[in-house]
């Protein structure tokens, strides 16, 4: 790997790749040449609104060619990505934009009817504007060792967490990533994970400019649109979590899917039956399972050769420059170069997630197989995953708890045949409140992954000695 920097990597594809397709976004169609030239603009512009060196701008915004341009310009002027999820309410959005101290904050105005605002004296850009044409061609020099993003993510508490990352990091793990994933030039990457995660902003954009993939950004999932781009566009590498090939399987017949060659998924539970008949019913040839946080990327992927129960029920062996073992309480710790930063603002979480040694506690438990695959056994954590997103809690129950008739709340993951895990809450009701209002008033305040899908009305909750819920005790 000969770059120290994200900008100098996505720089160089205008020399790497030249008039081989970037982006494809609806009927704009950009090369590598166009695609650099409009990065180094924007960084004009977030140089003239005053963006300096270090200078953290938030997008809360839907996967788009401008979203591309905006996060790779703001590298290029020497700024701090603060990628916020597009599903955020704008309270939610907030706690992120002030904690992070962005200097400007980059929206889609109308994106699934919102008003994307920002807290009062922060900026806002329409990406569909003509901010990110505004400037002039620029860039700033950065080196390997600088915060590149702060991708904010939550733990036990409920509280986001900011975890920091440099260009080196990045750069490094997701070029092994291309190989292990087997991203090819040429590949028409669909990038149906977003861009605001690690999966669609790491694996997805980075990796694609390393390797000179053309990226497909899809805003919303939608299957009918999924397979109409497969058909259309010829993709060939279509990641995603297994809701994604789920919808695949049953939709798929009658489509042209022949293009399609490389799957990649993770994130939640794969049945082996899934993953045999992603092999067999659908044209893939190979297929990646991996096991990843934000705090340290991908930390193990499977590898060619292996089985589909292996595919399906472990999330294979270390990456290179990695190390994985599991502590004597059953916890997967992590150690190696792609562990982040730290914590945005917050050397006691650091210190409570990376211990002395430099062994990251991922807060979830684990084995590992003869082989030295790892496989996941639940969270310590009580994160639980709908459809690719992670979904907290102790977040969740701190929103049902405002509702004037919850006395108390515990929110627990289900099994759900679709999205993997669904979020179930368990409510003691101070007032008569009936369930479908319950969660009609959450879906007004929560993005629509972190709203329960059922409830549970009891009497008590179970509690031990120290007044915490025992989850395990919930009734079914």
């Amino acid at each position: 790997m000969s770059w120290e920097t994200i900008p100098e990597m996505v720089l160089s594809t205008a020399d790497r790749f030249g008039d081989a397709e970037a982006v494809v976004d609806g009927d704009l169609r950009l090369s590598y040449v166009e695609l650099v030239d409009r990065v180094r603009r924007a960084a004009g512009a977030f140089a003239g609104a005053g963006v300096g060196k270090g200078d953290r701008v938030a997008i809360w915004a839907p996967n788009s060619a401008e979203w591309i341009i905006a996060a790779f310009g703001l590298l290029t002027a020497g700024g701090v990505l603060v990628p916020v999820n597009s599903r955020f309410k704008p309270a939610e959005a907030a706690d992120v934009i002030t904690r992070s101290r962005a200097k400007a904050v980059l929206v889609q105005q109308g994106f699934l009817g919102m008003d994307y605002s920002a807290p009062d004296g922060v900026p806002v850009f329409d990406l569909k504007s003509d901010f990110l044409w505004s400037g002039e061609p620029f860039e700033r020099r950065v080196s390997g060792e600088d915060i590149a993003d702060i991708i904010f993510t939550s733990g036990t508490t409920g509280r986001s967490k900011g975890v920091m990352m440099n260009h080196r990091q990045s750069l490094r793990m997701y070029a092994e990533w291309c190989d292990l994933a087997d991203l090819r030039r040429g590949d028409r990457y669909l990038i149906v994970n977003p861009f605001f995660h690690t999966f669609g902003y790491r694996a997805g954009l980075i990796a694609s400019l390393i390797r000179g993939a053309t990226i497909l950004p899809l805003p919303v999932f939608d299957v009918d649109r999924v397979l109409e781009l497969v058909a259309k566009e010829k993709i060939t590498m279509l990641p995603g979590p297994p809701t994604l090939y789920h919808s695949l399987l049953e939709a798929g017949r009658g489509h042209d899917l022949s293009s399609l060659r490389a799957a990649v998924t993770g994130a939640a539970d794969i049945p082996v039956e899934l993953i045999r008949r992603v092999r067999e019913e659908l044209p893939f040839e190979t297929i990646m399972t991996g096991y990843g946080l934000t705090e340290a990327g991908t930390a193990t992927a499977s590898r060619p050769g292996d089985t589909f129960e292996q595919i399906a029920t472990t999330v294979g062996t270390p990456c290179d420059g990695l190390e994985v073992r599991i502590a004597e309480d059953g916890e997967v710790l992590v150690r190696g170069y792609s562990v982040m930063q730290g914590y945005l603002d917050d050397p006691e979480a650091t210190a409570a997630a990376i211990d002395p040694d430099g062994w990251l506690h991922t807060g979830d438990l684990g084995e590992l197989d003869p082989e030295g695959r790892l496989r996941i056994l639940g969270r310590k954590k009580d994160m639980f995953i709908v459809g690719g997103f992670n979904a907290y809690p102790a977040e969740i129950e701190g929103f049902l708890l405002e509702h004037p008739a919850v006395e108390q709340v515990a929110v627990i993951g289900v099994p759900d045949e679709r999205l993997g895990q669904v979020g179930r809450a368990y409510v003691v009701a101070n007032t008569p409140v009936r369930e479908e209002d319950l969660l009609a008033w959450a879906k007004e305040r929560m993005a629509g992954f972190k709203v329960p899908r059922s409830v549970r009305f009891l009497d008590r909750l179970p509690l031990n000695a120290t007044g915490k819920v025992q989850k395990d005790q919930l009734p079914v």
